[in-house]
């Protein structure tokens, strides 16, 4: 298949190596020309559980550089998805499938906007990764699970033939007949762990290692399944615990989630897609979620700050 990974960042980068590595002609798209001149000149550095290596991989900064491609996979952030797909459509031919993997709830109704519902597809990865620098990133995709599928949870053999492409390049690749309920059972892993860590500024080491933070998660957890309950959606994951296990399997202690991540580089982050999704849910069903509420606030006082402290360095 000849793939586009829009959003090549650290998740995108170790899902595109994998694709590389089996024989796709695969493309990383990215607006960081630091980082693509870095893949295309040295390849990608990948360190995962058997090591370091390079991968050769094809990289750019525009959509118009690749053209049409069979499957656009994407993976920027949230709040970005309306803009970078409209930025993209060059990718978008007359057979294009374009397939979210991003985190949290709404991306596909943005991209059903952009290319017409019949072309997206819905999924939820648990594969992870961390940028290091420019061309080089830690990978987890060992027994980290990906699930596809259908708007409608029909089982289609356009949605089959990807999950095969996948699985045959060693990414563990389901297809759902229950994506809602899918995407809701890794939304409740973010919300286990992605702003808990964006507040402390802890690694997966620190953050499982203090009983306290455990119980909020577990009770922001909690929040999220009760309003999914009341939303009639059908979950796998129904305890709490299994959501905070899940979250950490297979991960180093060194691991950073994507929320401390973007925070690190000064960036705004998925919060109103992850905890924001389980309130304005919440306040859709009546449930309440004053965990979730507290967590989406403390976020928005950091990314407060952090805006003021850029534009009072700017001014100085």
């Amino acid at each position: 298949m000849k793939i586009c990974i829009l959003g090549a960042g650290a998740l995108g980068c170790a899902i595109g190596a994998t694709l590389s590595e089996a024989g796709h002609d695969t493309w990383l798209l990215n607006r960081s020309a630091a980082h693509v001149e870095a893949m295309n000149r040295d390849g990608l550095t990948v360190h995962d559980e058997c090591g370091e290596r390079r991968v050769k991989v094809n990289a750019s900064t525009e959509a118009s550089d690749i053209g049409a491609v069979d499957l656009v996979v994407v993976l920027v952030k949230s709040f970005h998805t309306a803009e970078a797909m409209a930025g993209a459509m060059a990718l978008v031919g007359s057979h294009t499938l374009v397939l979210s993997l991003q985190n949290g709830l709404g991306h596909e109704d943005i991209l059903a906007d952009a290319v017409g519902r019949s072309r997206v597809l819905a999924g939820k990865t648990y594969v992870g990764g961390v940028l290091l620098e420019p061309g080089s990133i830690r990978a987890g995709v060992a027994g980290k699970h990906t699930f596809i599928g259908e708007l409608d949870g029909k089982v289609t053999p356009r949605v089959q033939a990807i999950a095969d492409a996948f699985n045959g390049a060693g990414l563990a690749t389901t297809v759902s007949e229950n994506i809602v309920g899918t995407m809701w059972d890794k939304l409740l892993v973010n919300v286990a762990t992605g702003a808990l860590t964006g507040i402390t500024m802890l690694t997966y080491g620190q953050l499982y290692s203090e009983p306290m933070l455990k119980a909020t998660a577990l009770a922001a957890v909690a929040e999220a399944i009760a309003v999914a309950t009341a939303a009639g959606v059908q979950l796998s994951l129904t305890n709490p615990g299994a959501a905070w296990n899940m979250a950490s399997e297979g991960l180093p202690a060194s691991f950073k989630t994507s929320m401390l991540q973007s925070l690190e580089k000064g960036s705004v982050t998925e919060i109103d897609f992850i905890n924001g999704s389980v309130v304005r849910w919440g306040l859709r069903h009546g449930v309440p979620t004053p965990v979730n509420a507290t967590l989406v606030a403390c976020i928005k006082g950091i990314e407060r700050a952090m805006v003021d402290h850029q534009q009072e360095k700017a001014k100085s």
